[in-house]
């Protein structure tokens, strides 16, 4: 009898432990943070604060954030299947370390960025069309050159980075208010 209580309270404690524990990492991590729309949640990790000091400081940072560029838009469960995601991949890569130096865009968030761009620049992007030119022919396959919005217009969402002291926190930059 005195063995079975005592099972019992060991694995309350054990149980209780735990859900501190997890309580704890969600904390740590901000991890609620990325069910948000704010653009701060992006750098929670330190890799992707140029991008973010790159954004503030373009034309997109008083109207769009991260996810309205990197995330789908046709519906709710895209998104959130798109971000759950990407948040794994992202939470993978740097708590084992894998990032690269220079980050680079996954094939599907290309994708997803780039039928961001038409559709939020649609008005701007059928005027193209019907003035259509070898560089924003998006229908017509036989004069499209395959190439992505940012390839020329890269200047627009993130800006060149010049050097490490253009990222926010850390390094004593201060946020553009």
């Amino acid at each position: 009898m005195k063995s079975s209580n005592f099972l019992k309270y060991t694995a309350l404690l054990v149980f209780a432990i735990a859900i501190g524990f997890f309580a704890y990492m969600v904390n740590a991590s901000k991890a609620l943070s990325y069910l948000s729309h704010d653009p701060k949640a992006c750098i929670n990790c330190h890799v992707m604060n140029t991008q973010y000091a790159t954004w503030q400081h373009s034309s997109h940072a008083r109207d769009v954030g991260c996810i309205d560029c990197h995330l789908p838009r046709d519906n709710m469960v895209n998104k959130y299947i798109a971000k759950a995601r990407d948040g794994y991949n992202h939470s993978v890569a740097f708590t084992f370390n894998t990032y690269k130096n220079a980050i680079k865009i996954s094939d599907d968030g290309a994708k997803r960025v780039q039928e961001n761009c038409i559709s939020c620049h649609a008005s701007l992007t059928s005027q193209m069309v019907k003035n259509a030119d070898a560089n924003h022919n998006y229908d017509d396959p036989s004069v499209a050159t395959g190439r992505r919005c940012w390839e020329c217009h890269k200047g627009v969402p993130h800006g060149k980075v010049r050097g490490l002291t253009t990222t926010p926190n850390n390094l004593g930059v201060k946020e553009v208010q």
